[in-house]
Protein backbone atom coordinates (compact mmCIF):
# COMPACT_ATOMS: atom_id res chain seq x y z
CA UNK A 1 0.00 0.00 0.00
CA UNK A 2 2.99 2.16 -0.75
CA UNK A 3 0.73 4.59 -3.41
CA UNK A 4 -2.97 4.62 -4.35
CA UNK A 5 -2.25 1.77 -6.71
CA UNK A 6 -1.73 0.10 -4.16
CA UNK A 7 -4.79 1.06 -1.95
CA UNK A 8 -6.62 0.16 -5.07
CA UNK A 9 -5.14 -2.92 -5.61
CA UNK A 10 -5.98 -4.04 -2.14
CA UNK A 11 -9.76 -2.61 -2.20
CA UNK A 12 -9.74 -4.94 -5.32
CA UNK A 13 -8.44 -7.62 -3.41
CA UNK A 14 -11.30 -7.59 -0.68
CA UNK A 15 -14.44 -6.81 -3.31
CA UNK A 16 -12.91 -10.20 -5.16
CA UNK A 17 -11.87 -12.55 -2.11
CA UNK A 18 -14.42 -11.28 0.76
CA UNK A 19 -13.90 -10.08 4.23
CA UNK A 20 -13.49 -13.12 5.85
CA UNK A 21 -11.03 -14.90 3.31
CA UNK A 22 -9.36 -11.29 3.40
CA UNK A 23 -8.75 -10.72 6.87
CA UNK A 24 -7.91 -14.73 7.03
CA UNK A 25 -5.34 -13.83 4.46
CA UNK A 26 -4.18 -10.76 6.12
CA UNK A 27 -3.58 -12.91 9.47
CA UNK A 28 -1.95 -15.18 8.33
CA UNK A 29 0.89 -13.00 6.91
CA UNK A 30 0.91 -11.20 9.52
CA UNK A 31 1.99 -14.39 11.65
CA UNK A 32 4.68 -15.45 8.77
CA UNK A 33 6.18 -11.80 8.82
CA UNK A 34 6.20 -11.23 12.72
CA UNK A 35 5.75 -14.67 13.73
CA UNK A 36 2.91 -13.72 15.61
CA UNK A 37 -0.17 -11.62 15.27
CA UNK A 38 -1.55 -9.60 18.02
CA UNK A 39 -4.51 -10.36 20.70
CA UNK A 40 -5.97 -7.55 19.65
CA UNK A 41 -5.80 -8.43 15.53
CA UNK A 42 -7.24 -11.62 16.43
CA UNK A 43 -10.09 -10.57 18.25
CA UNK A 44 -10.59 -7.97 15.12
CA UNK A 45 -10.26 -10.90 13.10
CA UNK A 46 -13.70 -11.81 14.73
CA UNK A 47 -15.51 -9.21 12.79
CA UNK A 48 -13.13 -8.97 9.37
CA UNK A 49 -14.56 -5.77 8.88
CA UNK A 50 -13.42 -4.21 11.95
CA UNK A 51 -9.62 -6.20 11.56
CA UNK A 52 -9.74 -5.02 7.57
CA UNK A 53 -10.56 -1.34 8.00
CA UNK A 54 -8.00 -0.85 11.01
CA UNK A 55 -5.18 -2.59 8.51
CA UNK A 56 -6.11 -0.39 5.48
CA UNK A 57 -5.39 2.65 7.78
CA UNK A 58 -2.45 1.10 9.36
CA UNK A 59 -0.74 0.02 6.04
CA UNK A 60 -1.65 3.53 4.40
CA UNK A 61 0.13 5.35 7.26
CA UNK A 62 3.39 3.12 7.35
CA UNK A 63 3.60 2.21 4.31
CA UNK A 64 3.24 6.22 2.77
CA UNK A 65 5.18 7.11 5.35
CA UNK A 66 8.69 9.30 4.81
CA UNK A 67 10.38 7.35 7.47
CA UNK A 68 12.39 4.10 7.29
CA UNK A 69 9.97 0.81 8.29
CA UNK A 70 12.31 0.55 11.12
CA UNK A 71 12.17 4.02 12.62
CA UNK A 72 8.04 3.81 12.34
CA UNK A 73 8.35 0.64 14.62
CA UNK A 74 11.01 2.24 16.68
CA UNK A 75 8.66 4.96 17.02
CA UNK A 76 5.73 2.36 18.13
CA UNK A 77 7.52 0.92 20.19
CA UNK A 78 8.46 4.04 22.54
CA UNK A 79 4.29 4.77 22.37
CA UNK A 80 3.76 1.31 23.55
CA UNK A 81 6.58 1.60 26.15
CA UNK A 82 4.79 5.43 27.52
CA UNK A 83 1.59 3.70 27.29
CA UNK A 84 2.75 0.88 29.82
CA UNK A 85 1.55 -1.38 26.93
CA UNK A 86 3.49 -4.26 27.06
CA UNK A 87 2.40 -6.37 24.47
CA UNK A 88 2.37 -3.35 22.12
CA UNK A 89 6.16 -2.80 23.31
CA UNK A 90 7.26 -6.13 22.92
CA UNK A 91 5.04 -6.77 19.39
CA UNK A 92 7.06 -3.28 17.99
CA UNK A 93 10.59 -4.30 19.81
CA UNK A 94 10.39 -7.40 17.74
CA UNK A 95 9.41 -5.73 14.45
CA UNK A 96 11.84 -2.87 15.01
CA UNK A 97 15.06 -5.78 15.04
CA UNK A 98 13.62 -7.61 12.50
CA UNK A 99 13.41 -4.42 10.23
CA UNK A 100 17.23 -3.37 11.79
CA UNK A 101 16.82 -1.86 14.50
CA UNK A 102 20.21 -2.32 16.74
CA UNK A 103 20.31 -3.36 20.86
CA UNK A 104 21.51 0.37 21.12
CA UNK A 105 18.92 2.24 19.48
CA UNK A 106 15.73 -0.11 21.19
CA UNK A 107 17.23 0.53 24.21
CA UNK A 108 17.94 4.73 23.58
CA UNK A 109 14.69 4.70 22.87
CA UNK A 110 13.16 2.77 25.78
CA UNK A 111 15.26 5.94 27.85
CA UNK A 112 13.84 8.49 25.39
CA UNK A 113 10.06 7.21 25.60
CA UNK A 114 10.84 6.81 29.70
CA UNK A 115 12.04 10.40 29.61
CA UNK A 116 9.29 11.55 28.00
CA UNK A 117 6.39 9.59 29.98
CA UNK A 118 8.14 11.09 33.24
CA UNK A 119 7.97 14.16 31.55
CA UNK A 120 4.74 14.55 30.92
CA UNK A 121 3.86 13.50 34.94
CA UNK A 122 5.51 16.35 35.95
CA UNK A 123 4.28 18.56 34.16
CA UNK A 124 0.42 17.08 34.31
CA UNK A 125 1.18 17.25 38.55
CA UNK A 126 3.18 20.92 38.61
CA UNK A 127 0.18 22.19 36.82
CA UNK A 128 -2.28 20.56 39.50
CA UNK A 129 0.38 21.61 41.83
CA UNK A 130 0.61 25.36 40.75
CA UNK A 131 -3.28 25.75 40.39
CA UNK A 132 -4.56 24.38 43.29
CA UNK A 133 -1.71 25.93 45.70
CA UNK A 134 -2.96 29.70 44.27
CA UNK A 135 -5.23 29.10 47.10
CA UNK A 136 -5.05 28.28 50.68
CA UNK A 137 -6.01 24.61 50.61
CA UNK A 138 -5.74 24.11 54.46
CA UNK A 139 -7.41 27.59 54.96
CA UNK A 140 -10.32 26.02 52.66
CA UNK A 141 -10.18 22.70 54.45
CA UNK A 142 -12.19 21.99 58.05
CA UNK A 143 -9.90 19.06 58.76
CA UNK A 144 -11.01 16.26 61.25
CA UNK A 145 -13.10 17.57 63.42
CA UNK A 146 -12.33 15.73 67.05
CA UNK A 147 -15.22 15.78 69.60
CA UNK A 148 -14.02 15.75 73.59
CA UNK A 149 -14.93 13.47 75.94
CA UNK A 150 -15.48 14.09 79.16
Amino acid sequence: MSDLSDFEQNLRHISEQGGEQTAKEWMQSIEVEYGRAPLIFKRMAERPEVLISHLLYKGTVTRTSAMEPKYVELISMAVGAALKCQHCTSYHMQAAAKKGATREEILEVILLAGMISNSSVLANAYRIFDEKMAKCIPCESKGMEIEKQD
